[in-house]
């Protein structure tokens, strides 16, 4: 796809979000079953992904972590939001790696030490982008993906979580 051909696709959209911003706005669902075990079951829309206790935990790291399930979708969406920005800019890029990293204590999780927090410390997300483009287009393609990254922009902005229990439907 080219920068044109991405215009004409989103053209249409913006139009419509600009004079109905209602319809922009979407609420995405994920849903989970309880599984075997200390297993969490999640439906990804490609395949059913078994999440489980982190090998730090007392996992045998034959099923997915959750924290690097997060880790994935920050890279899945910096990678995807860096490639329509480059290619909305007309930068070729002829490979490119997005490597995610999160810093965890586990005693915070597993309730050893009050004093450590559950949940990760540092996030850290890298590019490493092979393109003749110069590094000034390359930085700009950068900070572009950054403001527009919609798991990046979440994580920094951190919105209200409400969390509820219901009866089984």
């Amino acid at each position: 796809m080219n920068a044109d051909e991405l215009r004409t696709l989103q053209a249409p959209l913006k139009e419509n979000y600009r004079d109905r911003p209602e319809k922009a706005l979407v609420t995405l669902r994920a849903e989970g079953r309880i599984g075997a075990g200390i297993a969490c079951r999640v439906e990804t829309g490609r395949a059913i992904v078994e999440a489980g206790l982190h090998p730090a935990t007392g996992g045998d790291g034959s099923q997915a972590c959750s924290g690097d399930m997060l880790l994935q979708a920050l890279a899945a969406c910096a990678g995807v939001t860096l490639r329509a920005v480059a290619t909305a800019f007309g930068a070729e890029l002829r490979d490119g790696k997005v490597i995610a990293e999160g810093d965890l204590d586990f005693r915070g999780t597993l309730g050893i030490s009050k004093d450590c927090a559950v949940g990760f410390r540092e996030l850290r997300l890298r590019f490493e982008l092979d393109s003749d483009a110069g590094p000034d287009l390359l930085d700009k393609i950068v900070a572009v993906t950054e403001r527009y990254c919609v798991v990046l922009q979440t994580l920094r902005g951190a919105p209200p979580v409400t969390v509820t229990r219901a009866k089984p439907a």
